[in-house]
């Protein structure tokens, strides 16, 4: 992905005045340097920002479980991408551009609609003044502890894009069919490691796979890799070849504890009951086997690990300082006369 991006420490004034800067746009492909990101990037400009957010989510979770399987997806749908953590996953398409949610690697992404729940309230409190950017980053941390993960501290101070990048998806997000050495080639390039790898995919821990993604492997004949014990359920799952993307067809991929993030995910893989290609490669590979196995023994192992990989995401080469804009809508650009 290019060389990792050099994040500078404004003095806490500087930061001050960032935050009270009104949103108006620069061209997120000019060399102005970046402020860089800090915890609390709120403290003075809106200080209830972090609150109302953690609030939100635990309302909207309360209503509508699923969520936070989404809130987590979405750290990795938008800060793994070329200028990344921008929010250019949340912007619709227009006449000119594809939305990345639209894309075959956004397949499954929903709810973004809460996102927008969760801006409304920041906006209220605060207008102009908190990035969609950075409500999806934040969603996504406050989401992993309503499915019962760890709480990680995460830098804020992010600046939203203005345009869509779906035209380089493929480029930075592995597919779940593509090889081992792809997946830990992609994550080094934004330096995160072989753990740290094998943790992030410790999502697949919750959540569900539509059919549409899992058939290949049981027809026209079935994988022998996969555990038989599991294929009896899948096929009741997924009685098609050929699935309707738009039906309700889909295997969780956790049967014992599909709502909670959990180190029960590895244990299902060394058993041969991961859903994905890539499930099974990780507890296969040489490379990330030994790390499937400690953390198949010890959840605080899964947990460092999985959060360490997570604050290296969500740093991945944001827009900062005078970059980018501060949206007053997540689902669209703003408008500059």
């Amino acid at each position: 992905m290019g060389s990792k991006a050099l994040f500078f420490f404004l003095a806490l004034l500087s930061l001050s005045l960032v935050c009270l800067t009104p949103a108006f746009a620069q061209d997120e492909e000019t060399d102005a340097k970046p402020a860089g990101l800090v915890m609390n990037f709120y403290k003075d400009s809106c200080p209830q920002a972090e609150d109302i957010i953690t609030e939100q989510v635990k309302l909207l979770y309360k209503r509508h479980k699923n969520t936070a399987f989404s809130w987590l997806r979405n750290i990795f749908h938008d800060c793994a991408v070329q200028k990344s953590c921008d929010a250019s996953l949340l912007l619709d398409s227009t006449r000119r551009s594809l939305s990345e949610k639209e894309t075959d690697r956004s397949f499954g992404l929903r709810n973004f609609r809460y996102l927008d729940t969760i801006k409304e309230a920041v906006e209220r409190e605060c207008p102009g003044v908190v990035s969609c950017a950075d409500i999806l980053v934040l969603s996504g941390r406050d989401g992993i502890v309503a499915l019962g993960g760890p709480h990680i501290p995460l830098k804020t101070g992010r600046r939203d894009g203005r345009k869509s990048r779906a035209e380089i998806l493929e480029q930075y997000l592995p597919d779940h069919n593509e090889s081992m050495s792809v997946v830990l080639e992609r994550f080094a390039s934004i330096g995160i490691d072989t753990p740290g790898v094998v943790a992030l995919l410790g999502s697949h821990s919750v959540g569900r796979t539509h059919c549409v993604k899992l058939v290949h492997r049981l027809y026209p004949e079935v994988d022998p890799a996969l555990n038989p014990n599991h294929v009896e359920h899948m096929l009741h799952k997924c009685p098609d070849s050929i699935p309707d993307p738009n039906a309700v067809q889909y295997v969780r991929n956790d049967r014992g504890t599909p709502m909670v993030l959990d180190n029960n995910y590895y244990r299902n893989i060394l058993d041969n009951k991961g859903l994905l290609i890539v499930d099974h490669q990780l507890a296969t590979d040489k490379r990330t086997k030994p790390y499937v196995k400690k953390m198949a023994k010890s959840q605080d192992y899964f947990f460092k690990e999985f959060g360490r990989a997570i604050t290296i995401l969500s740093e991945n080469n944001p827009l900062t300082g005078t970059q980018g804009e501060i949206r007053q809508q997540c689902n669209v650009a703003n408008k500059h006369h």
